[in-house]
């Protein structure tokens, strides 16, 4: 189950870049620190050639601290694009063969962990010990269990719904590619951001009627709903 690999995030911008900046920018000021740190691909196959203010749009994201890590899509031989620093995309950039809504999971990262990929794996990971800080667990295929905790500075992505055993102090990041109908369960909410389908609450915006004690977390609509569990 161990291994060294990291994160990387997909943007996939879109017609009228200007709008879809406007949304990117409601969705940092949504999860203050999300980009913090994280490499980042930039997925051009929703553009054209000629959109509007394409030649501006690596500048624009820096200016956002996003950090380009590699651009796949369009051409090098676009006018707008000529004058790119053009990185090369990691060959291992993503988990997912098709663009995500907002921002998509991938392998590469130095003290992270994840499990190899195989036909024989089930769709549910059991981690049977805690996540450390500095860690990674990254599981498209479906739900994710840890026995343990999930320390500050560690983080913990699925496909599906995530259930820690033990304390949530670090990220947890549920329902990557779309799935909405995917929850966060924990013994001891504390955690620095949870994540569902790429809507995200910071510690922060979280309900503090919930800090510290056993909680499920779920999307309605458009926001992240805090319950409640027994002790």
């Amino acid at each position: 189950m161990s291994g060294r690999t990291f994160v990387a995030l997909t943007l996939t911008p879109e017609s009228p870049l200007t709008d879809w900046l406007t949304a990117l920018d409601q969705q940092i000021a949504r999860s203050v620190g999300f980009f913090t740190g994280k490499p980042v691909i930039v997925d051009l196959s929703m553009v054209q050639a000629d959109t509007p203010d394409l030649s501006s749009l690596p500048d624009d994201l820096r200016q956002r601290g996003i950090r380009i890590i590699g651009i796949e899509g369009g051409s090098r031989d676009w006018p707008a694009t000529k004058g790119w620093d053009w990185p090369e995309s990691p060959t291992s950039a993503r988990t997912s063969p098709t663009p995500q809504r907002e921002a998509a999971p991938s392998e590469t990262d130095t003290d992270s962990t994840t499990p190899a990929k195989n036909a024989a794996q089930p769709m549910t990971l059991v981690v049977e010990e805690s996540i450390r800080s500095g860690q990674q667990v990254i599981w498209p295929e479906g739900d994710v269990v840890v026995m343990g905790a999930v320390a500050s500075g560690a983080e913990v992505s699925a496909g599906g719904s995530i259930h820690i055993y033990g304390a949530l102090r670090g990220r947890a990041v549920a329902g990557i590619g779309g799935r909405g109908a995917s929850r966060v369960f924990t013994k001891a909410l504390d955690a620095e951001l949870v994540a569902i389908d790429g809507f995200y609450a910071t510690a922060e915006e979280m309900d503090p009627t919930c800090a510290s004690g056993p909680t499920q977390i779920l999307l309605e609509g458009e926001r992240l709903v805090f319950r409640a569990m027994p002790g």
